[in-house]
């Protein structure tokens, strides 16, 4: 089973509660629920707010595609996965993203969770806009896309 969404901040918050909602089942011994949120420091500056951006289309493709590699690449095969990404402006503290998982054994869970933050952070086009507390703002680098030339 698998959840995907691109939530507008302006519209909804991302949500725990449905989070553990989607993934909860009898089939599964181990459940985890990681979350990402704004923090206050970044490179030594004082962080108020995040911006995100996005290739929603793309994003949802990158997260189904996460989803099925891990079947393959790390052999989970039944598996209940929630992916969720804030899209627009978040205050400090605000959720950023959610990825909750649920599988027989709680190795498979780690081993699952981890792995799919790590490849949205390789291969999803989301881009963040930080806001400092001097006024300024600053689009940071990404990951470059796979075939894109350097």
């Amino acid at each position: 089973m698998l959840h995907t969404d691109i939530v507008d901040s302006k519209v909804k918050k991302l949500s725990l509660i449905d989070a553990e909602k989607f993934i909860a089942s009898n089939d599964f011994g181990a459940s985890l629920i990681f979350s990402g949120t704004v923090r206050n420091q970044n490179n030594n500056k004082s962080v108020l707010g995040i911006t995100y951006d996005s290739h929603d289309a793309l994003v949802i493709k990158s997260f189904e595609e996460i989803y099925s590699e891990a079947e393959e690449k790390l052999n989970i095969k039944n598996k209940s996965v929630f992916i969720e990404h804030a899209k627009g402006y978040l205050n400090l503290g605000e959720i950023s993203i959610i990825i909750a998982v649920a599988c027989k054994h709680r190795d498979e869970a780690y081993v699952l969770s981890r792995y799919i933050i790590e490849e949205i952070k390789k291969r999803s086009p989301i881009w963040k806009k930080e806001h400092y507390t001097n006024n300024q703002s600053d689009w940071l680098k990404g990951n470059p896309i796979i075939n894109e030339k350097n």
